[in-house]
């Protein structure tokens, strides 16, 4: 695939006088389903966007989503108070008889929210449907559940920018609408025809079909150019949802997108080029003190370590101190997120590190939604058992340490006592029967902590199986694959996913098809080096934005212009390379990459929309 940056850097100067400050007398309104809405990764750009934008535009800043999460009266706050040109437009709905209520999100920031109820039309859906068709030529004909609730969002939300760009209601202020993905912007349509002075930015973070194409097509990026993208939206029955997505980009003002590898896409699957990339960033906190990234990277090891000694080492051990925590995590899509390629670079990565006869071993984990029936039994009882183990243990150090102090103190023998003495028979019983049933197994490791619906059809399985690693002893490379999230309420972790993340020393995200990918840039801000992909758009931007990435703990694979089996080696030789470094260095690739991430944190990337939302009002 040949790279093409359509998007000069010289427009930065067009417009670089007008976004040293917020524009002047104008209203910004951000709308996404993804605002008191987590869906996705875009929830992740919205929330932690938020705090930067309230800083540039206080009161002046507003997003939109919908009432439709069922902790929404946790995290939002309704007000009383409508006498600004929101509250006005929101009291002339609620007039009209829709349901919408005004408040603050209760994140960083408190930024005003107004959030519709899209059940609260349903029974207008008809109507709806038809001015679709009547007005824009989109059919929706589909039962579909998600696009009857899109829709009708897209419906409320245009009679919102309606109320507002009365004359009255906006008393003089400019509007601009900064819409996400289509499925906020299926009122985009309506917007432009309606109300022609809110100036639309649109951003699409990936696009569907693109989505469906990438994970079912071969070589997508090769075949990029002769899609047809009617007959290919009919075929995957997303037909409606498709014309949503080129209706709201090209009724845009601006048209933009997070990525230049996402860009080419939008060009042949949506028509339109986009005008400018957006890339997306995270709120970057570094600590005052630089060793408290190793101090806290040590503590949440530590609570792998009781994971590891559960589940392994009732069958053999291992060295923990030479042992290296290597995962990914994302969406179950196998080919997409680059799992495919990830456990075939493992495989040999097992083979290189067995002929070089390593001494370390390597422990994947391997993070993702499946479903499953339950956590595997054995698994449950071996983590149980071990605790009991470390209850029983501590109770024998409490014993020996009352009792020695206790025989110091009154005795004036200076020699070191048999502290066996110091030990009842019950204790030394009780460790005994239990190590001994704990180790009274012939079974290997699982290589899964869940019983799977689909055990015999899932293609990680699959392949683990049919290149024989199964976490036998001699395998320097071990797998743990966990089909659920980590969270602090997980009984074979018991911490949150974030703390797991920092204990780890490499996460792994070779993306086939990633329009962004957050995960490795969330390791780089925990100080956890990474892998990306130059076809992931956070990969091609650290491409050109990180000076010697690897040598700033980003390993990037060059997924664009290799074939698999050469991304595979490329991937197994940076794996391999990454296990031969000393820990020393290890340690200081630590401190570098969380260096290195600040470069991603919003108060640095937000003039991006700041140049969008100039763009569109020019």
């Amino acid at each position: 695939m040949t790279k093409q940056n359509p998007y000069p850097r010289s427009f930065q100067t067009q417009v670089g006088k007008m976004t040293e400050k917020k524009i002047e007398n104008s209203l910004l309104t951000e709308v996404a389903w993804e605002v008191c809405n987590q869906v996705g990764g875009i929830y992740t750009v919205i929330r932690s966007k938020v705090g930067a934008m309230v800083q540039s535009w206080g009161d002046d800043y507003c997003l939109l989503g919908p009432y439709v999460h069922p902790n929404v009266s946790a995290i939002f706050e309704p007000t009383d108070n409508y006498d600004d040109p929101i509250g006005q437009a929101v009291k002339n709905m609620q007039s009209m008889g829709f349901e919408v209520y005004y408040g603050r999100w209760l994140v960083t920031g408190r930024p005003k929210t107004v959030l519709f109820n899209p059940f609260s039309v349903f029974d207008r859906l008809g109507e709806i449907k038809y001015l679709l068709w009547e007005n824009h030529h989109i059919s929706i004909q589909a039962e579909d559940d998600l696009l009857n609730q899109v829709v009708a969002f897209g419906h409320m939300v245009a009679e919102f920018y309606r109320q507002l760009g009365q004359d009255e209601v906006r008393k003089g202020h400019q509007l601009i609408a900064h819409i996400h993905e289509w499925m906020a912007g299926s009122g985009v349509p309506a917007i432009r025809r309606d109300v022609p002075d809110v100036q639309i930015v649109f951003t699409t973070h990936a696009t569907l079909l693109g989505r469906y194409l990438a994970m079912n097509a071969d070589n997508f990026y090769e075949h990029l150019d002769f899609f047809d993208w009617e007959k290919e939206s009919r075929h995957f029955n997303i037909e409606a949802q498709a014309r949503l997505e080129r209706a709201a980009a090209h009724g845009a003002h601006v048209f933009t997108t997070v990525s230049e590898v996402t860009g080419r896409e939008c060009d042949k699957l949506l028509g339109r080029k986009p005008d400018m990339i957006l890339p997306n960033g995270l709120n970057i906190s570094r600590f005052a003190a630089e060793h408290e990234i190793q101090n806290l990277h040590q503590e949440y090891k530590e609570e792998i370590h009781k994971f590891i000694m559960g589940h392994f080492f009732h069958s053999y051990s291992f060295d923990l101190d030479k042992t290296l925590f290597f995962f990914t995590s994302g969406r179950f899509e196998h080919k997409n997120k680059g799992f495919d390629l990830t456990l075939e670079a493992l495989a040999r990565l097992n083979w290189k590190m067995k002929q070089a006869h390593s001494d370390m071993r390597v422990v994947m984990f391997i993070i993702t939604k499946a479903p499953f029936h339950s956590i595997n039994p054995e698994v449950l009882q071996s983590r149980a058992t071990m605790e009991e183990i470390r209850e029983n243990t501590r109770a024998i150090e409490r014993q020996i340490g009352d009792r020695l102090f206790s025989y110091t103190a009154n005795s004036k023998d200076t020699t070191m006592p048999d502290l066996n003495k110091f030990v009842d028979d019950y204790w030394r019983l009780r460790l005994r029967r239990t190590v001994q049933s704990w180790r009274a197994t012939q079974w290997l490791p699982p290589i899964v902590t869940h019983n799977l619906k689909d055990d015999a059809g899932d293609p990680i399985l699959n392949f683990l199986r049919s290149s024989d690693m199964i976490n036998k002893e001699e395998d320097p490379v071990k797998i743990v694959y966990h089909p659920d999230f980590i969270s602090s309420v997980n009984p074979l972790f018991g911490i949150e996913y974030g703390d797991f993340v920092r204990g780890c020393h490499l996460g792994i995200f070779p993306s086939y098809y990633e329009p962004w990918g957050y995960t490795p840039l969330e390791c780089m801000a925990s100080g956890v080096m990474a892998v990306t992909s130059d076809l992931s758009g956070f990969g091609a931007y650290a491409a050109n934005n990180v000076p010697h990435p690897e040598e700033n703990g980003l390993y990037i694979v060059n997924r664009s212009r290799l074939s698999y089996h050469e991304a595979a080696n490329q991937l197994a030789d940076q794996l391999f390379a990454f296990v031969r470094i000393p820990r020393h260095e290890r340690i200081q690739l630590r401190y570098k990459v969380e260096r290195a991430a600040e470069r991603f944190d919003w108060k640095n990337l937000v003039s991006y929309y700041d140049q969008a939302h100039a763009q569109a009002v020019s």
